[in-house]
């Protein structure tokens, strides 16, 4: 619609990209024109995604931002993008390119600089980095690691009926790529953490996330000191890494709305 500020929302690893289904549209009642576009080869469908696991294997950082700075570009004006997880990190990499007005990076995937690395993200981490043979392929969650990386503040029949309801296969390429970044110059996770001419940065961390624990967040808060452009943190106390998706996301996405509003986005 004409008039409305476009908004990218960007999911993360072993989500799917309907998961944005709330919040599309509680930011379509606010005046935004969303979009939630799925990865490179995903299938339009959690249950196609399931069946074909094939379409997403081996796919890389590289490959993810082609895709992402294609779908900005074909908008009709400069759009907020929000990403969640590995989402967050790929928001952060578009706005130091210049892609976007502006950016919410919620749990972000930690990039190249981001140096503490807790025990429960290295067992987050697991299912995918625990055989190099993954690299290539795509890799799903069992119940039992949704649980754990993404479900830790919910109750068993919460966490379940969400694993159940977005959990897809994802590549593992990515995850292997962020786990050698500060051991390669040239780490496609690398970020322009310096650019002081791009768009406001809204960080948002969860203080009892496993997969991307609030100290890795902080972290990557810290890089971001040597920029004049805005960059701001907010923390939400005990909730973990599926708050977009689980019952208080509404408290998320609202907060979201308000910095986007107090920003002029």
């Amino acid at each position: 619609m004409a008039g409305r500020t476009p908004v990218v929302f960007i999911h993360g690893l072993w989500l799917h990209a309907s998961t944005w289904g709330q919040w599309m549209e509680l930011f379509r009642e606010a005046g935004y024109e969303p979009v939630a576009p799925g990865w490179p080869g995903e299938p339009a469908t959690v249950a196609d995604a399931r069946e074909f696991p094939g379409r997403v294997a081996d796919k890389s950082i590289d490959d993810l931002m082609a895709h992402f700075r294609a779908i900005v570009d074909a908008l009709p004006g400069a759009p907020v993008l929000v990403g969640h997880s590995f989402g967050g990190l790929l928001a952060e990499k578009l706005l130091g390119e210049g892609f976007g007005a502006g950016a919410v990076a919620i749990d972000p995937a930690q990039i190249k600089g981001v140096l503490p690395l807790p025990l429960a993200q290295i067992r987050s981490a697991l299912p995918a980095l625990r055989n190099p043979l993954n690299l290539h392929r795509s890799v799903s969650l069992t119940q039992d690691e949704f649980r754990y990386g993404f479900g830790n503040t919910l109750t068993p029949a919460e966490s379940d009926a969400l694993y159940q309801q977005w959990t897809i296969p994802s590549p593992a390429r990515p995850l292997f790529e962020v786990a050698l970044a500060n051991f390669n110059p040239h780490a496609a996770s690398k970020v322009n953490t310096a650019n002081a001419n791009r768009g406001p940065l809204l960080l948002v961390s969860g203080t009892a996330d496993h997969t991307v624990p609030d100290v890795t967040t902080q972290a990557t808060f810290k890089l971001y000191r040597d920029s004049l452009a805005v960059t701001e943190l907010k923390q939400f106390e005990g909730r973990g890494h599926s708050l977009i998706l689980d019952s208080g996301w509404r408290d998320v996405a609202s907060a979201v709305l308000a910095w986007l509003k107090d920003k002029g986005l």
